[in-house]
């Protein structure tokens, strides 16, 4: 096309840059306009111990980072695939019945992080303690410890 023979083309393609730039504009805009979503990563369950190695071994087994299962919010890790498997099977039976917490405080109302240390199995389920004492006093009253910690769950912090 010849532009000085057709001065409307001049115009014409003035028009259509004009419109090239507006969008563009438009998009950059847009683009800078949406928020960036950062994923919080998942906090790990237990300090990374194996939550079905209380019930097989008897005692708390760090799990490994390449053994992992998301469930109700946590990172689990196990020590073995086949302890993975279990849990996905039965993830409520294995799992700490107060997450993270301490199952004596929070019978008492009080919001402890628990040391994976400090354990019981108690009517089948697994109850992490804040403290090496925190087993004993439990199973003192085993039903009404349960009982009142179950009465103050909703103390636990939501993720």
């Amino acid at each position: 096309m010849n532009t000085k023979s057709n001065p409307r083309a001049v115009n014409s393609l003035s028009r259509r840059a004009a419109v090239r730039l507006v969008v563009l504009a438009a998009g950059l805009q847009l683009g800078t306009a949406i928020p960036s979503i950062a994923v919080e990563p998942l906090p790990l369950a237990i300090k990374g111990y194996d939550p079905v190695a209380y019930f097989t071994v008897g005692r708390p087994v760090p799990g490994l980072p390449a053994i992992e299962y998301e469930w109700d919010g946590y990172l689990y890790r196990f020590s073995l695939a086949e302890h993975r498997d279990l849990f996905k099977a039965d993830p409520v039976h294995y799992a700490p019945q107060f997450g993270n917490f301490c199952a004596m405080a929070l019978s008492k109302g009080e919001i402890v992080v628990a040391d994976p240390g400090n354990w019981l199995i108690g009517d089948g389920k697994l109850y992490v303690f804040g403290k090496p004492v925190g087993p004993d006093l439990f199973q003192k009253d085993l039903a009404g410890n349960i009982l009142k910690a179950n009465q103050n769950r909703t103390l636990i912090p939501k993720r």
